[in-house]
């Protein structure tokens, strides 16, 4: 399972591309992973499923690490996933120590990655297997848990993450329902008697989105140089930092697990801890080494935690991992534990591709921090337009029809909207990819109990599962009344 991907000659080639353009990606403000990946699911229509994977996986892991560079040498978090990072590696930056606060960073996002790897090989399969006991009462209480999560942990203001969510619900219902073949909701449109399709919902909302709303200018001045050498610390450097690092990144490892919370919860939740338990929690703010660890190995280990209820279960743990969804979709491959028995070897290429790709991701990161912390200056007038064409091209290789050109401008706009309302973006993307299996597993399991709603209740797995996300969402909306509002987003 380690050495999967190198079965085929292509596949490390794909994870070195991957990573590469994630972290270029992920250094850039304004751009973001769920962009790039988006944007390149159309190129994979003629790869193979594993090689497919393989690059969006890569892509993954390295637009959440990416973001720190821009975040420690310009206080400008490349990605939401790195907007904790900004708190202490700038001030670290402007003190002179920017060659040693991007060596933190590197190393606790290698670090965090490697453990969630771990993590993914020792708990995937196990909750496949378990998941083989859900009937579909069970399965519509687990899909019910997860728009109740995503729900729960919508920044300071869960009322916004419920109309989100129920916009992502609305939009999913077009089409043919489930239970009685009927065309519903098109509006006399035949384009729509197949419902919105996922990718030109997703190239709307998360790249034109970005081409329509304002950037603010980068900043002109060079950062600080530094050689690969002045990047990697000793093993008596990271001791003092050994509990953090393994803290910080079961904090993300379990927290990227559950369903829609995202790398920026993981991070600051793991900050959160290591300022209440440090020694010196003064420091934090200040240009905290402490903080720089807990952040980004945190951050990083939501990634491997966030595929565990994707593949054992087919549910998205967060937005990149319901655009995976649709990749898997596209090329005919359906997460869960049918994907164990019948396709092993996209399960071990996946689980492989990630951990090469943090491996990649750290040797990249050492010998490029410096390039690359200059391509987050490029003005952004440059990067619209190529942008802007590939959401056109993107959107109308899927069927070759110009109805979902008109389908992913709609959603830029909406997209557009949400931003400008500090509406989030989570939960109508998790709303929307759900609601089809949730639908489809209700009408089944009502079939089975003679429309009776009782066996929700009665069966003990449902219960339960209705039980943790009860107790879940209780955790979530407490914990979000002690966030501070400048991380609403």
């Amino acid at each position: 399972m380690i050495f999967e991907i190198f079965s085929h000659p292509s596949l490390p080639l794909l994870v070195l591309l991957g990573v590469t353009l994630g972290i270029i990606v992920g250094s850039i403000p304004g751009l973001t992973g769920a962009m790039l990946i988006s944007l390149s699911l159309p190129l994979t229509f003629n790869m193979e499923g594993p090689a497919a994977l393989t690059l969006l996986v890569a892509m993954y892991v390295g637009s959440v690490s990416g973001g720190l560079i821009s975040a420690t040498l310009l206080n400008m978090p490349g990605t939401p996933a790195s907007v904790i990072t900004t708190l202490d590696g700038y001030p670290m930056t402007k003190a002179g120590h920017a060659s040693r606060a991007l060596a933190l960073g590197i190393g606790a996002s290698f670090i965090g990655g490697f453990l969630s790897w771990g993590a993914l090989v020792l708990l995937a399969r196990p909750i496949a297997k378990l998941s083989t006991a859900l009937g579909p009462f069970e399965y519509v209480a687990l899909v019910l848990m997860a728009l109740v999560l995503v729900i729960g942990v919508s920044g300071t203001s869960p009322v916004r993450g419920a109309l989100s969510c129920a916009i992502g619900i609305l939009c999913a219902l077009p089409g043919i329902a489930p239970g009685t073949g009927e065309i519903r909701l098109t509006f006399g449109f035949s384009a729509m008697d197949d419902g919105f399709k996922l990718l030109p919902v997703l190239i709307g909302l998360f790249a034109l989105s970005r081409v329509l709303a304002p950037q603010s200018p980068l900043p002109v001045e060079e950062g600080n140089g530094f050689p690969a050498s002045s990047l990697i610390l000793r093993w008596r450097e990271w001791r003092a930092q050994l509990l953090n690092l393994l803290r910080s990144s079961a904090i993300g490892t379990g927290v990227g697990i559950l369903p829609g919370i995202g790398a920026n919860i993981g991070s600051l939740v793991a900050y959160s801890t290591a300022r209440s338990t440090s020694k010196t929690p003064e420091r934090f703010g200040q240009g905290s080494e402490e903080g720089i660890v807990a952040s980004e190995s945190a951050n990083n280990a939501t990634v491997g935690g966030a595929l565990v209820p994707l593949i054992a279960l087919g549910i998205p743990g967060s937005v990149i991992d319901a655009i995976l969804l649709g990749a898997f979709v596209i090329h005919g491959l359906q997460p869960g534990p049918m994907l164990f028995e019948n396709n092993p070897t996209v399960v071990g290429t996946i689980t492989s591709s990630y951990l090469w790709a943090n491996v990649a991701m750290f040797a990249i990161m050492l010998l490029a921090a410096r390039p690359i912390a200059r391509l987050a200056r490029v003005p952004w007038p440059y990067l619209m337009p190529v942008v802007a064409a590939f959401c056109v091209l993107g959107s109308f290789a899927l069927a070759n029809r110009f109805f979902d050109v008109w389908v992913m401008l709609g959603f830029g706009f909406l997209g557009f909207l949400f931003d400008h309302w500090r509406i989030p973006l989570a939960p109508f993307v998790i709303g929307f990819v759900l609601t089809p299996l949730g639908e489809e597993a209700m009408v089944t399991a009502l079939m089975s109990s003679g429309g009776s709603w009782w066996p929700l209740l009665s069966r003990p797995g449902a219960l339960i599962l209705i039980a943790v996300a009860a107790l879940l969402l209780g955790w979530s909306l407490r914990q979000q009344r002690k966030l501070p509002a400048k991380h609403d987003r």
